[in-house]
């Protein structure tokens, strides 16, 4: 989709190129998206242009000297984000394609989102991340299988803790979808488009990814992206390279020790958490929560409830800028004998720390190399865990402060809190 006007890029593109031809680090967004594509294989591209397309036809002309195949769809009256699908099949040579918005810079392993797109037999699936902002971005709904449930617009007002999860701009979608685009009319991608499928329950899903994209449609975050280009950050991020993570405990590392936390209510930060996940967004290392939450197993709250106090901690994290990669929790608890237990959730499993299924699953979603990892944990538990995973230990002197005592196990590093110790880390 490359014809944006670009009004905020004015002072780069003064009216004379489209906003997908500005040029970051020497190169028009389009070509750095162009190369993307290329190093993997998709060598067949559609641009859909408008407002001064003939520039982008002069630049790109067939493809040939890119290595490429480039075909072109003109709109001659604005379409909206989604009008233009309506003239797409016959350009198509595959039943899937993805669709790109020409502002957008990234750096993403496309075999990857195809193979989910494929395994949850989805007609549409959009690319969604946390970002820095969720409070002005609009977020995407998502039930615990990725399944869209609805989209809640930034001009709502949100009255309840929500997960940080964003709309990048970068969809793989069915032909079919365009079956369902008017020709000839204006139609919102999202408002209109998605947004229609999804109440009429077809398969809409939301693939999650700490991989780099972000739209650089303003001069400021284009200058952000050079520096991001440069330093290797992007193409550090794609996930066909290795990952290194810091795996994160949860109660008395990142919120205060308060008991058995099950209420909302219950959960506050440890006052250095947000700088120290800030510290890690900013370091190359995914931020991952890693905790065991017995609760359920208990029978003191649902699963519900726990997704709610982590939706809040995402939500206070977003308020200030900050952002954790992924959240995963074990409900489980072996030991039978309370009162109030639910016995479905009374049973040893792979993901209760010690054990790693948590960091094992996150390992391979996220192509994460544990012997560059670090656990970071208040108790014993989370020592050994880290042990038992591959990764260096960090015991932080929050929370249990490694008084539990549950196993004989000394970490690589003692800090005297989660930032101190991510600190150490990167240091």
């Amino acid at each position: 989709m490359a014809g944006g006007k670009g009004t905020r890029l004015r002072s780069i593109t003064n009216d004379e190129i489209p906003k997908p031809m500005a040029p970051v680090a020497g190169k028009p967004i389009l070509e750095w998206q162009m190369e993307c594509l290329k190093r993997q294989g998709v060598l067949d591209v559609v641009l859909i242009i408008g407002h001064l397309g003939q520039k982008i036809r002069e630049y790109f002309g067939d493809g040939s000297k890119f290595g490429m195949n480039i075909d072109y769809i003109e709109e001659t009256a604005p379409l909206g984000t989604a009008g233009a699908l309506s003239m797409l099949p016959p350009f198509l040579k595959e039943d899937t394609f993805f669709l790109i918005f020409g502002d957008v810079l990234f750096d993403i392993d496309l075999n990857r989102m195809a193979q989910y797109h494929s395994e949850k037999k989805a007609e549409a699936t959009l690319f969604v991340h946390p970002n820095t902002h969720p409070f002005d971005s609009d977020l995407v709904i998502c039930d615990k299988d990725g399944l869209v449930k609805r989209f809640d617009s930034k001009h709502n007002v949100r009255d309840y803790w929500y997960q940080n999860c964003v709309n990048a701009g970068f969809y793989l979608m069915n032909r079919s979808v365009c079956d369902c685009v008017p020709k000839g009319q204006k139609l919102d991608l999202e408002k209109e488009l998605l947004t229609g499928m999804i109440e009429q329950g077809r398969a809409v899903y939301g693939y999650r990814s700490p991989e780099y994209i972000k739209d650089v449609g303003t001069v400021e975050r284009i200058r952000h992206a050079e520096k991001e280009l440069k330093s290797g950050f992007i193409a550090g991020r794609c996930l066909q390279n290795k990952q290194k993570a810091i795996f994160l405990d949860r109660d008395g590392t990142i919120n205060q020790k308060n008991g058995l936390v099950y209420q909302e209510e219950q959960f506050a930060l440890e006052d250095c958490a947000v700088e120290a996940i800030r510290t890690i967004n900013a370091s190359g290392y995914l931020a991952i929560v890693i905790t065991n939450q017995p609760v359920v197993a208990r029978g003191l709250c649902e699963e519900d409830d726990v997704i709610r106090i982590h939706n809040k901690m995402e939500t206070l994290f977003g308020r200030e800028g900050v952002y954790l990669d992924d959240i995963c929790y074990c409900p489980h608890h072996p030991d039978k004998g309370y009162p109030e237990e639910n016995p479905a959730y009374k049973i040893p499993c792979h993901c209760r720390k010690p054990d790693i299924g948590m960091i094992e699953r996150c390992a391979e979603l996220y192509n994460i190399d544990l012997s560059q990892s670090w656990m970071v944990g208040d108790t014993t538990v989370d020592i050994q865990t880290g042990k038992n995973a591959g990764t260096k230990t960090a015991l932080v002197l929050t929370g249990d402060a490694g008084k539990d005592k549950k196993y004989d196990v000394a970490a690589d590093i003692t800090a005297q809190d989660i930032l101190t110790a991510v600190q150490k880390i990167i240091e």
